[in-house]
């Protein structure tokens, strides 16, 4: 069945302005165009909507949602499966911040004591989440398997165990932004032993090889992460990811 933009507009709650919109841009086209010039939607293009919709919604601007939607071999079921455990880890982070404001009214009227460390509970879970979204929706199924792993190793860290790791990242930064400043190469070997010290530190979380390292590089740059980064050097995070390339390069 074919549905025309004004059709289509009325079923998914989106503008006709915004549907011819989306036609400008290359990210949804018609199916085909009638005689009389109106634009016709099929199946196929009612579910990249949906996709598109449901990316909207979960924070991605429209250049991203082009960018993922055009790879090639992306995987229709793969994207509803990671919109679906997106939302469902939104569901239980919601639950836990009504918690914890019910927990806090309940405080401030006097009939509970709260503790200092619960009245934070319930935001790190939005970042983490939306990290965990980001590599999906960039690397599939890999990434997926990662996050699992990751989830298992940490699971019985205590505090004591996420300060050490802590520390131990911090004065991976800090050693390469001292080589950065003295103008050392990212290939050079002080830099590559530094790097090696990464290498092995990320296997506290989950188990990197030549293609997956190499990625991780470019999520320095071009994610999040870069933010962590950046708290010890705004350079850090290109000079760090082009000596992750070269020590990736030289793996089996």
């Amino acid at each position: 069945m074919a549905y025309t933009v004004h059709e289509l507009a009325k079923l998914s709650g989106v503008t006709v302005r915004t549907l011819h919109f989306y036609d400008e841009l290359g990210l949804l086209a018609p199916a085909y165009h009638g005689a009389n010039g109106y634009r016709y939607y099929e199946e196929k293009q009612l579910l990249l909507l949906q996709q598109i919709l449901f990316f909207r919604e979960l924070g991605f601007d429209l250049k991203q949602i082009k960018k993922l939607i055009a790879q090639r071999g992306f995987d229709v079921d793969a994207a509803l499966k990671a919109h679906r455990e997106a939302l469902q880890q939104s569901i239980r982070r919601t639950r836990r911040l009504i918690r914890t404001i019910d927990n806090t009214l309940a405080h401030r009227e006097g009939k509970k004591r709260m503790k200092a460390a619960t009245m934070f509970q319930g935001f790190d879970e939005a970042r983490q989440a939306e990290h965990e979204r980001y590599l999906v929706n960039r690397f599939g199924k890999e990434a997926e398997k990662g996050i699992a792993e990751s989830r298992m190793k940490v699971k019985n860290w205590s505090k004591a165990d996420w300060e050490k790791s802590g520390a131990e990242w911090n004065g991976i930064c800090q050693d390469l932004v001292r080589l950065m400043k003295a103008n050392a190469r990212p290939e050079s070997s002080e830099v590559q032993k530094v790097i090696g010290k990464h290498f092995e530190w990320l296997k506290n979380f989950w188990t990197p090889n030549k293609d997956s390292y190499a990625g991780h590089a470019e999520l320095i740059v071009d994610s999040d992460l870069r933010n962590a980064y950046d708290k010890h050097d705004p350079n850090l995070a290109g000079y760090m990811a082009r000596g992750i390339k070269a020590f990736a390069a030289r793996l089996a």
